[in-house]
C-alpha cells in the first residue's frame, strides 16, 4: 500500500509539473465523455417519450377516422374521367355510420372495444359565462380506450344512451372556468341549445399541447361528452338523408356538407399481432360499403410509434459511434502523450530503477498517470455533458433525460480508456535499460 501511495504521488506530481499538457491530453476524453451522456440523455428522453405516447393512445388500437373526398380521389377511385359534356357525377357514399361499426363487430374476430365520436362544435353557457368548446358523443368505451378516469361523479348508463338523456360528463378545464370553488355534480350547462346534466368529471390528463398534436389526440380537458345516441337524436344525426342530399351528395357541385354519421372510431383488438391484418380488413369491408369512394382513414398507431422507435434507434447508434469515434481519438491521444512523456523522462526512470523502483513501480506511475488524466477529462465532459443535454432540451425542445447510471457509465468509460491506452506506455517505461537510461541526455 505505501508503494502504491508513493507511486500515486509521483504520478500527481508528474501531471502537475505539465499542467497545460495534461490538460490538452485529457481533452479527448472531455468531448467524448460529454458525447456519451448527451447521447445516453436524448436516447433515453427519446424512449420516455415514446412510452408516454404509447400509454396516450393505449395498445392495440386502430382509428378510423370520417374524412371529405376529394374529386381527383373519387374519380380514380370509381373509374371515372372528365368528359366533354361536363364533370361525372360523384359516387354516393352512406359515410361513416355506426352500422359500419356493427360490420366490424359481426365480421372480424379479435375485436375487443370499439368507440364510436361525434364532435360538435357549440357554445357553452352557464352562470352568465359563455365559451366556444366541443361537445363530444361517445360511449363509456371512449373512456377505457383513452385512459380518462373520472374524479368525480359516474359514468353513463345504459337508460342514458337508449332514451337520449341530455346528461354529460365535463372536463377538467370546464369545471375550473364554470365552477370554480363549487361542486358541478347535478348542475346544468347549456351545450348550443340544450341544457345537460352533470353527472361526472374527468381527471386531468397532463400532457405536453405537442405530444397531443403529434399523437393526433385532442386535448381532452375543455371538451364536455354526452352519450352518443344523445348526439345523434338532440343535435343532428348526418346520416338522415334530406331532400338537398338527394341533390348534392351524388351530383356534381365542388362542395359537400359533412354526410358522416360519426366523425372517428377506435377500434380494440384482443392481440397485436392482429393489428395490421385487422386494419387491413376494415379498410376492404369500408371500401365495399362506402361504394368504392375513399372517405375514410385506417390508422394504426402504435405501428407509427413502433417504426418512429426504430428511427430513433438507428440515430441513438449514429450518436453511439460518434461518441465512441470520440473517446477512441482521445484514447489515443493518451497513448500518444504518454509515449513522448517516457522519452522525455527516461532520466527520471534511470534514477528511479538505480535508487531500487522495480518494473512495477514504474508501470504503476505511468499508469496511474494515464488514470487520472482520463478522469479529470470525465469529470470536466460529465459537466460539459450534463449542460449540453438541458441545452437541447431547451432549444431544440429534444426530450432528454440524465440518469445517475449515466454519470456511472461515463466515469467508468473514462477509466476504462485512460487503463487501456495506458498499458503500452507504461511497459515501454518500465523495460527502459536503467544504465542506458542514465546515460542519455
Amino acid at each position: 500500500m505505501e508503494r502504491w501511495l508513493f507511486n500515486f504521488g509521483l504520478a500527481l506530481g508528474g501531471i502537475y509539473a505539465n499542467k497545460l499538457r495534461s490538460f490538452l491530453t485529457a481533452l479527448g476524453i472531455v468531448f467524448g465523455v460529454a458525447a456519451v451522456i448527451a447521447m445516453l440523455s436524448i436516447g433515453s428522453g427519446a424512449k420516455r417519450a415514446i412510452l408516454d405516447q404509447m400509454r396516450l393512445i393505449g395498445s392495440n388500437n386502430i382509428v378510423v377516422k370520417a374524412i371529405m373526398p376529394s374529386d381527383d380521389k373519387e374519380e380514380a377511385a370509381a373509374g371515372t374521367a372528365n368528359k366533354p359534356g361536363g364533370k361525372e357525377r360523384r359516387p354516393w357514399s352512406p359515410g361513416l355510420t355506426l352500422k359500419d361499426l356493427e360490420t366490424f363487430t359481426s365480421n372480424i374476430p379479435g375485436i375487443d372495444i370499439i368507440s364510436p365520436e361525434v364532435e360538435l362544435p357549440t357554445t357553452f353557457v352557464y352562470g352568465g359565462k359563455q365559451a366556444k368548446g366541443r361537445c363530444i358523443g361517445a360511449t363509456n368505451a371512449f373512456f377505457d380506450l383513452n385512459r380518462l378516469p373520472l374524479s368525480a361523479g359516474k359514468l353513463f348508463h345504459f337508460e342514458h344512451f337508449e332514451a337520449g338523456r341530455p346528461v354529460c360528463i365535463i372536463g377538467k378545464d370546464i369545471q375550473s372556468g364554470f365552477f370554480a370553488g363549487a361542486d358541478p355534480i347535478g348542475q346544468q350547462i347549456k351545450c348550443g341549445n340544450t341544457w345537460f346534466t352533470i353527472i361526472g368529471v374527468l381527471e386531468k390528463r397532463n400532457a405536453g399541447k405537442e405530444s397531443l398534436e403529434n399523437l393526433g389526440i385532442r386535448d381532452y380537458n375543455g371538451d364536455i361528452f354526452i352519450p352518443i345516441t344523445t348526439a345523434l337524436l338532440r343535435f343532428e344525426n348526418r346520416a338522415v338523408i334530406t331532400k338537398s342530399d338527394i341533390g348534392s351528395r351524388g351530383g356534381n357541385e365542388q362542395t359537400v356538407a359533412n354526410y358522416h354519421q360519426i366523425d372517428r372510431a377506435v377500434i380494440r383488438v384482443s392481440e397485436s399481432k392482429q393489428l395490421r391484418a385487422t386494419a387491413d380488413l376494415m379498410a376492404r369491408i369500408l371500401k365495399r360499403k362506402h361504394r368504392d369512394v375513399i372517405d375514410y382513414e385506417v390508422e394504426v398507431p402504435e405501428l407509427l410509434i413502433q417504426q418512429e422507435q426504430k428511427t430513433q434507434e438507428t440515430f441513438n447508434l449514429v450518436l453511439a459511434v460518434i461518441a465512441g469515434i470520440s473517446l477512441l481519438v482521445g484514447g489515443i491521444g493518451i497513448m500518444n502523450i504518454m509515449l513522448a512523456s517516457v522519452l522525455e523522462r527516461i532520466q527520471e526512470i534511470g534514477v528511479r530503477r538505480a535508487l531500487g523502483a522495480r518494473r512495477s513501480d514504474i508501470i504503476q506511475q505511468f499508469l496511474l498517470e494515464a488514470v487520472m488524466i482520463s478522469l479529470f477529462g470525465g469529470l470536466i465532459g460529465v459537466g460539459l455533458g450534463i449542460g449540453a443535454a438541458k441545452g437541447i432540451a431547451a432549444s431544440a425542445e429534444i426530450p432528454t433525460v440524465i440518469a445517475p447510471w449515466t454519470v456511472a457509465v461515463s466515469f467508468v468509460v473514462a477509466a476504462v480508456v485512460g487503463l487501456v491506452f495506458g498499458i503500452y506506455p507504461a511497459r515501454r517505461a518500465a523495460l527502459q535499460d536503467p544504465i542506458k537510461a542514465l546515460r542519455t541526455e
